[in-house]
């Protein structure tokens, strides 16, 4: 590791259960299960394709999607610092020739990566508007990454549905509340909901993330696949969350 990387707030996680390692600042937006769920529910190309993830974040849905597809995956974030340690972690995991970061806009990922050249795009994004906010007076990067401040859903949409083929797939995971906004939205964008799943943290509690994907150009039809539940009664995560896909 670089001088750099031996900073006092970083560190270098194991990626959960697998041989990636993610490196992480205590002073950003640490990764979560959400992203690690939204990468194992995502339809990819196994042998080719181009990939993009928006909000990138420090590649954790990158660096997943690449054990499960041979295309090339491009990460898009805006944020330098967060963009760093996504780009150090490429290298780390030896995948700089399949994985790559760009330091930009989301909202501009078109400009970079030309129209309709994309088989999938994925994101995991600020869940909660700037009106809900609540927890501004987090550090900016928190602030960020948790709410509406630089992009929103109706900006994911637009550049997945400009980003995307015909055929192509807009994988998301978000919060419930927001479940009718996301579908209308994708269909506003010519993006058909076709597979969804529920996200419960324990068996008896409702559901607090729900997973999404969409066709661009499909016909509707919408399957719903068997929930996850993440914690047993023990506390533990449950087969569900520990098989690995």
């Amino acid at each position: 590791m670089n001088e750099q990387q031996e900073q006092n707030h970083e560190r270098v996680d194991y990626l959960f259960d697998t041989d990636l390692k993610i490196i992480q600042s205590s002073e950003l937006f640490p990764f979560s299960l959400d992203s690690v769920l939204l990468a194992r529910f995502a339809y990819v190309p196994i042998q080719k394709g181009r990939l993009v993830d928006l909000c990138a974040g420090g590649g954790v849905i990158p660096f997943l999607l690449s054990q499960r597809t041979k295309g090339r995956i491009i990460g898009i974030e805006i944020q330098p610092e967060v963009c760093a340690l996504a780009r150090r972690g490429a290298f780390l995991n030896h995948l700089e020739d399949r994985v790559t970061f760009l330091c930009a806009d989301a909202k501009d990922s078109d400009a970079h990566i030309g129209r309709g050249r994309c088989d999938v795009v994925t994101c995991n994004p600020p869940y909660f508007t700037v009106d809900a906010a609540r927890d501004m007076k987090l550090n900016r990067h928190l602030a960020i990454a948790r709410h509406e401040l630089l992009i929103t859903l109706a900006d994911v949409l637009e550049i997945s549905a400009r980003l995307l083929k015909p055929g192509g797939k807009l994988a998301l995971v978000h919060r419930p509340e927001r479940l009718v906004e996301l579908m209308s939205g994708m269909r506003a964008q010519g993006i058909e909901p076709k597979r969804m799943q529920w996200v419960h943290p324990h068996r008896q509690k409702p559901a607090n993330m729900v997973l999404l994907e969409g066709t661009k150009g499909g016909k509707p039809g919408l399957t719903v696949l068997k929930p996850i539940v993440v914690y047993d009664a023990a506390g533990q995560y449950t087969e569900d969350v520990r098989q690995k896909q």
